[in-house]
């Protein structure tokens, strides 16, 4: 093996058209870019949402509404299913786990407690937030409700 016969790997070259190479490449002059205009020029880029001059679409459609970048998503339980949860599983105390076991939430979700429907069992109910109807729907059940930082 000497330089005369050194050839590159199988599949490390790539047939590509060279453009900008002279008028004999057959591919000269303009480069394949046309004549004249930004798309011509080097270092053109493309603003997102550019449309030749047009009015762009997200400047034609009207805009309305608030989106608080603070908001807290909860996911919300009514306490008629912690009866449900207590009916089924015979449970004393409702947590995140319990909510989690019986498909109700996830462990990222934070959960809110909402009144709606009827509580008659006794429960510890462990929640990052309580509504006024559910808090007192589960005191007066005998419950005891608490708050999860």
């Amino acid at each position: 093996m000497d330089l005369s016969n050194l050839k590159p790997a199988e599949g490390s070259v790539k047939a590509r058209k060279r453009i900008g190479r002279g008028p004999g490449s057959g591919k000269g002059g303009t480069s394949t870019r046309g004549h004249k205009g930004a798309k011509s020029r080097s270092g053109y880029s493309q603003k997102i949402g550019f449309e030749g001059g047009q009015m762009p679409l997200q400047r034609r459609l009207p805009k309305f509404g608030f989106k608080n970048i603070n908001r807290i998503e909860y996911k919300a339980i009514n306490i008629e299913t912690l009866q449900k949860i207590a009916d089924e599983k015979g449970v004393s105390a409702v947590d995140l786990e319990v909510l989690k076991s019986a498909g109700y939430a996830s462990s990222k979700d934070l959960i809110k407690i909402l009144g709606n429907g009827s509580l008659s069992a006794k429960l510890t109910v462990s929640a990052h937030a309580f509504s006024e109807s559910a808090k007192k729907a589960i005191e007066a059940a005998g419950g005891n409700a608490v708050i999860l930082e």
